[in-house]
């Protein structure tokens, strides 16, 4: 059975149709036959283990990426397709697992997709606004990318590692060995890299709505929360270590990528604030967000390549603290009605 359509949906899809039909027939949004959206953006983009692989597993044109049916951009393109903003919206969703900053505009990716990968791994692939073919007829333009510019998911495992040790990862990052950046430096190098993409972005879709999404409360508002002896929550970190990710590292960036986004006078969607609450150490059904490890697709590895992390004992599998599908049916309604909005600007 089809979900409810909430009044808020209904409002909106009512006023993009209004807008359509008093659209000037000779504008250039009109002329087209459809709406150009291009999805771009890392893992909390692509899904990764949440619905089917897209493309689906053993097609030839699967490239390592981790596309999947319920990541966000897959729910909004049914909810578009099912009530459309005036005229059907094309998506192409080129967003790929472990992707920086750099991989969306300037530089080529290399996938590491443990699911199924080729003899030899998988090839590089085009940076995202050459894969997405961005161009003067894009329309909307959803970017959702950060994390692994710091990266996020290398401190949480170092704040793992310090944590099994008795130790706190803070202080590494605070007042950092050399060659390594203090979270400041990183900070500082992110909002660099992020200026840097979105003015390719518009260069590349002059004409395109951009829109920014940050990430959600993968953390919760106290440390304490937490269960140290549980995989499935964010295991041995440090209390303190788990205060510190949210408030000096995982909140700075959801700032830094909006401050970045309304200095380009671009939308900025927030989805930490309506998430806050069902992070990785809440209850199981309660939880947007599995933890270190936990409950993902079969085709989903349980062992982590190149670690010691193995989750097989508990019958979870490596999630790494990355959305389940509530979390993306929340982040879906936002970006949804962030696009909606949009193209009513059009």
């Amino acid at each position: 059975m089809r979900k409810p359509v909430s009044r808020t949906r209904t409002l909106a899809v009512g006023l993009v149709l209004t807008a359509a039909v008093l659209s000037p027939s000779g504008s250039a949004s009109a002329a087209a036959d459809q709406y150009e959206w291009a999805a771009l953006g890392d893992s909390y983009t692509a899904g990764g283990f949440v619905g089917d692989p897209q493309p689906a597993l053993g097609d030839a044109s699967r490239d390592g990426c981790d596309r999947t049916t319920n990541a966000y951009p897959d729910v909004v393109d049914r909810e578009l397709a099912e009530f459309p903003p005036g005229k059907p919206v094309r998506l192409t969703n080129v967003s790929c697992g472990n992707a920086t900053i750099a991989d969306i505009a300037k530089d080529k990716q290399k996938p590491i997709s443990p699911v199924q990968p080729p003899a030899g791994g998988w090839a590089e692939v085009d940076p995202q606004i050459k894969r997405a073919n961005l161009n003067a007829g894009t329309d909307v333009v959803t970017i959702g990318v950060g994390g692994n510019s710091l990266p996020f998911g290398g401190m949480l495992l170092k704040c793992l590692e310090e944590g099994t040790a008795g130790k706190s990862c803070r202080e590494h990052y605070t007042n950092p060995p050399e060659g390594e950046e203090s979270i400041q430096d990183k900070l500082a190098r992110v909002q660099d890299e992020y200026i840097e993409m979105l003015a390719h972005v518009h260069q590349a879709a002059p004409d395109a709505k951009v829109i920014t999404v940050g990430y959600p409360a993968v953390l919760p508002d106290r440390g304490s929360d937490c269960n140290r002896l549980s995989l499935t929550e964010l295991g041995p970190i440090a209390h303190g270590d788990v205060d510190w990710l949210r408030d000096d590292v995982l909140k700075q960036l959801n700032r830094t990528i909006q401050r970045v986004t309304n200095f380009f006078g671009d939308r900025y969607v927030d989805v930490y604030s309506s998430s806050v609450g069902h992070d990785a150490c809440q209850p199981a059904a309660t939880k947007w967000v599995e933890g270190i490890c936990g409950d993902a697709a079969d085709y989903w590895p349980s062992r982590l390549p190149g670690t010691l992390l193995n989750c097989g004992p508990i019958g979870k599998r490596v999630t790494l603290v990355h959305p389940n599908a509530r979390g993306y049916e929340n982040t879906a309604a936002h970006v949804e009605r962030a696009i909606r909005i949009a193209l009513l600007e059009r």
